[in-house]
């Protein structure tokens, strides 16, 4: 019997042996993780046994990359995954620990047992304190704060969220609440806004600026950004960013000049509609915008660039340009 399929989809791969990231689509089944160049792609790259195998994090062994997970294999041999966003690498890892577990135990994996497995008396869910600091009514509020001539939109204090955790009894004092708060900024689901908090992130103590008045953050799915002294085209161009953020992940898309196809994360944000995409790859500077305002969209099963699919019939371009010569030609006749 062949291992069931659990979860696949693009995840950003470090090479082991050239040491950069390229966007792999990845299938994770019950006693391994495959990955492959293309999503259409027959035979994996690589495959990835999980049978005593390991898993971190988040893990803060790739500089200022976030959102990234280890997986060593039995062998000590080290694979390093980056997600697009912080829901979709909460569910990788969810579901490789499960795999890893069973294949331990000898089980099946089933993910209702697994979940269940999952939630310990004693484990705090960093993921599930998120969605409720993320709560629009009884959550931390999202502010436009100013500092040194610069307007932090959709943003925060440090010790707004220690206060918040308090006040709901998530941590019975300031010293568990800073934990717990440097816990969600490791594991990327708070961003670090200003100056002050940047340096903090990359200090070794984050917890001194996460109780700073001065230290601002934000939810890494809101619709942050920033604004100073800029121009008129340039505050245009940050309208872009005010809306909150829909839905967001990998997809392929085709490019304008060259007409080939590469993967590209995109974030759709709504009230302005505008969708951005970027190279998963790199930084968080989006390669560009598609404002949505009156946009159609429509779902179709080939792009008619020139190729085409098996089974279709294809004509001969020296041909078309003849039958295209002749309708002119009577067009003018008549």
């Amino acid at each position: 019997m062949e291992p069931q399929e659990i979860r696949e989809g693009y995840l950003v791969k470090k090479r082991t042996v050239l040491n950069y990231w390229t966007a792999m689509w990845v299938v994770l089944s019950e006693d391994g993780l495959e990955f492959y160049k293309k999503k259409t792609e027959r035979s994996p790259k690589g495959m990835i046994p999980l049978k005593g195998a390991t898993l971190i994090s988040p893990c803060q062994d790739c500089g200022n990359r976030t959102l990234v997970f280890k997986l060593t294999t039995a062998s000590k041999q080290e694979h390093f995954f980056q997600a697009s966003h912080v829901e979709e690498r909460e569910l990788w890892v969810k579901d490789i620990k499960s795999a890893i577990r069973c294949l331990q135990g000898g089980k099946k994996f089933a993910r209702k047992s697994t979940r269940r497995s999952i939630r310990l008396p004693d484990t705090v869910n960093l993921n599930e304190l998120y969605t409720q600091l993320r709560d629009q009514d009884k959550g931390v509020k999202e502010l436009k704060l100013e500092q040194e001539n610069r307007i932090f939109n959709h943003c925060f204090t440090g010790c707004t969220v220690v206060d918040w955790l308090i006040s709901k009894e998530k941590a019975r004092n300031r010293v568990e609440a800073l934990m717990l708060a440097t816990g969600l900024l490791n594991e990327g689901f708070l961003q670090p806004a200003g100056e002050l908090s940047k340096d903090g992130a990359v200090s070794g103590d984050k917890s001194i600026f996460l109780d700073h008045t001065r230290a601002f953050y934000y939810f890494a799915d809101s619709g942050f950004f920033c604004e100073g002294n800029s121009s008129e085209d340039e505050s245009l161009v940050k309208d872009e960013f005010r809306g909150n953020i829909v839905k967001q992940g990998c997809l392929l898309k085709q490019g304008h000049k060259r007409k080939n196809w590469k993967v590209r994360k995109f974030i759709l944000r709504n009230d302005p509609a505008f969708m951005h995409y970027y190279d998963p790859t790199k930084g968080d500077e989006p390669l560009g915008s598609i404002h949505l305002r009156g946009s159609v969209v429509t779902a179709v099963d080939f792009v008619p660039d020139g190729t085409h699919r098996p089974g279709e019939d294809r004509v001969d371009p020296s041909r078309a340009r003849g039958v295209q010569k002749r309708e002119v030609k009577n067009e003018r006749r008549q």
